[in-house]
């Protein structure tokens, strides 16, 4: 239903999950038309606006308003206001993404309420969703959905996504929602893209539930605000306690050892019988060969413990601007987003210049203290680093 920078993660009709960066703003504008039989061939459209802000613990709050609505006659707008949290998150090194959603529809005149799961498998990742919906036609009565979905990246820009969901029980005139996407990244911009074919009408809980008997074509665009860009600049941040993030410790892995070279024993090599020798000719003594001094004994130096702490850029936002390591910990950046982005000190001990999507910039702190960071082409990305000794 929602996303921004999520659009390359996740299908047409499930949120999967997303829940923006703080302080950011987020507009999607999705349009969903359909085509009348001939003669007419008239097109209609259907837009659903979502305004949501992205808030601290991975939590978005917003509304989604749509200019038509399928749930009662008597409703020809529908609203649903809502609020999600994700607790686990991947991109913080839980196991996988989960997800809860609630919200109130307008036009069912109750309260809807989601759980969703996500996980990533190399290029794909699947979502599951389950939800409880207010009937619109029985006040008090509460009727189920489940669904699931897939996106695939096809690089660092593109996607391809599908998604099936359905009521548990359906009347006559309800059917399996279904919707697939071709999801685009625009180059050096935060925005994304989807093009789509589906068979529902707008994008609350309610909508996704519900498929009709049209299918229908229509588009997404997504543009986030940040607030920091207009309302802040380039600042230190101070230390705070580490967040979660994949660490690991290079002391685990055996170090290879070269084996000392294997020699023969010293008898082994026995010196060449001598030569009789002429009558009256005193004996050649035979060469004396020195005994090989043995090898010495060769023990593996004990290694220094090595963590890797790996980090991401995404949404216009360090995942984890706050990190607490000790020294000789190495950093990993790593840059999921579609523009390119920076790692500078602000004492400018360390930069790691543009760092384009998809690619990763490594630095070892060896010097005790807080380091301060930040974006030279989006200053108000920043963040800190503080390295205690060992």
């Amino acid at each position: 239903m929602l996303g921004a920078q999520s659009l390359l993660d996740r299908p047409p009709n499930l949120s999967g999950n997303w829940t923006g960066a703080p302080g950011t703003l987020h507009f999607n504008f999705l349009h969903r038309f359909t085509a009348s039989d001939g003669p007419e061939r008239k097109v209609s459209n259907v837009p659903t606006f979502m305004l949501a802000a992205g808030l601290p613990k991975r939590i978005l709050a917003g509304f989604n308003y749509s200019t038509n609505s399928t749930l009662t006659p008597r409703f020809p707008n529908e609203w649903e206001l809502f609020a999600r949290w994700t607790p686990l998150s991947e991109d913080y090194g839980a196991p996988l993404d989960l997800g809860g959603q609630v919200g109130y529809n307008n036009a069912a005149e109750g309260v809807d309420a989601e759980a969703s799961l996500g996980r990533k498998f190399g290029i794909a990742r699947l979502m599951a969703v389950g939800r409880a919906l207010s009937d619109p036609l029985n006040s008090g009565n509460v009727r189920y959905a489940v669904g699931g979905g897939a996106a695939i990246r096809l690089g660092t820009s593109v996607a391809l996504a599908a998604d099936v969901a359905t009521l548990t029980s359906r009347d006559s005139t309800e059917r399996v929602a279904w919707g697939a996407g071709l999801h685009v990244a625009i180059p050096m911009t935060p925005h994304t893209l989807s093009l789509q074919v589906t068979n529902t009408l707008v994008g609350t809980m309610q909508g996704a539930s519900r498929g009709g008997p049209d299918v229908r074509y229509g588009f997404e665009f997504t543009i986030p605000l940040t607030l920091r860009r207009y309302f802040g600049g380039r600042g230190d941040v101070p230390a705070a306690a580490e967040t979660p993030v994949a660490v690991i410790d290079s002391s685990a892995i055996p170090t290879p050892v070269t084996p000392a070279p294997v020699r023969a024993p010293a008898d082994s090599a026995k010196p060449p019988a001598a030569r009789p020798s002429a009558p009256g000719t005193p004996a050649a003594s035979a060469p004396v060969r020195p005994s090989p001094s043995p090898s010495p004994s060769r023990t593996p130096g004990a290694r220094p413990s090595r963590r890797v702490v790996r980090s991401g850029i995404k949404n216009i936002s360090y995942l984890q601007p706050r990190h607490q390591i000790t020294v000789g910990t190495t950093i990993e950046w790593t840059n999921t987003d579609p523009l390119p982005h920076t790692v500078t000190a602000t004492d400018k001990s360390f930069d790691s210049g543009l760092i384009k999507p998809g690619k990763t910039f490594r630095h070892t702190f060896t010097t005790v203290g807080t380091f301060n960071f930040y974006c030279i082409p989006h200053p108000f990305m920043t963040g800190t680093v503080g390295v205690r000794p060992q």
